[in-house]
């Protein structure tokens, strides 16, 4: 299986691709989408969960959303139907590194996409582009909890130079020019739910379709995966949303 299909099935119970809770999520759009009209944009917005979410909260915004995955902007594009907001979507099968737009954002966010743009600090730079004067950021990247050991750069497939910790990750907020105004920095048990649901769809999946050409192979990686967090990361890897505005005037 490829990894954008695991990654679809994995998060079927927990559409939003982060360890964060729904609650945590209304909270943060609340605090990023204040103006009663705007326009948000979501580089790498997968299945369109904080966008989806950001519409029906706000009746007088509309959004874009730009993504790599064409079944996962398929589905997004059937959800925002069946939620009545289609009209107020739009819907790019792009590189988010490559987009552009005519018209800056109120909002901007990126969530879990920061690889797309080669780290936090691009990332930061490239939102910002797209970003209208006195918009807001919303961006949500990993960190590290503790000093990394070997399993868990092993089963992350990462270095230890690709994160820093909590304090570095708003210090280079801070250097890049942003001002957080808000945050949350997920919960242990927003991590495990996170883990357990991510792995659970699979598995289940993989046990309700026997018959199906990738069970077996849709089962290994849920195993893999649930190792590789309880034996590598778990309490290791900390994740954190910002809601950032610029420092200065731009």
């Amino acid at each position: 299986m490829d990894r954008q299909t695991i990654s679809r099935i994995a998060h079927t119970d927990h559409p939003i691709a982060a360890p964060i809770t729904d609650e945590a999520v209304a909270r943060l759009i609340g605090r990023a989408a204040r103006p009663e009209a705007g326009r948000a944009l979501d580089l790498g917005c997968g299945e369109a969960g904080w966008l989806l979410r950001t519409l029906a909260a706000k009746p007088r915004w509309q959004a874009v959303g730009v993504d790599l995955d064409p079944t996962a902007l398929n589905r997004a594009r059937q959800t925002a139907q069946a939620m009545g907001l289609e009209r107020r979507i739009g819907l790019h099968h792009l590189d988010a590194a490559a987009f552009t737009a005519k018209e800056p954002f109120d909002l901007v966010l990126s969530i879990g996409a920061t690889h797309a743009f080669g780290g936090l600090a691009p990332t930061l730079a490239a939102a910002g582009e797209h970003l209208a004067p006195g918009g807001r950021l919303l961006v949500g990247d990993a960190f590290w909890e503790r000093e990394p050991a070997q399993e868990a750069l092993d089963a992350l497939g990462a270095a230890r130079e690709d994160f820093t910790d909590l304090a570095g990750t708003l210090d280079l907020v801070r250097a890049e020019g942003w001002t957080p105004v808000h945050g949350h920095v997920s919960s242990r048990q927003e991590w495990d739910d996170y883990e357990l649901s991510w792995t659970g769809s699979l598995s289940e999946w993989a046990l309700d379709h026997p018959e199906h050409p990738d069970s077996a192979a849709a089962l290994a990686a849920a195993d893999a995966h649930r190792a590789e967090w309880l034996h590598g990361y778990r309490g290791t890897l900390g994740f954190v949303t910002l809601l950032l505005r610029r420092t200065s005037a731009h």
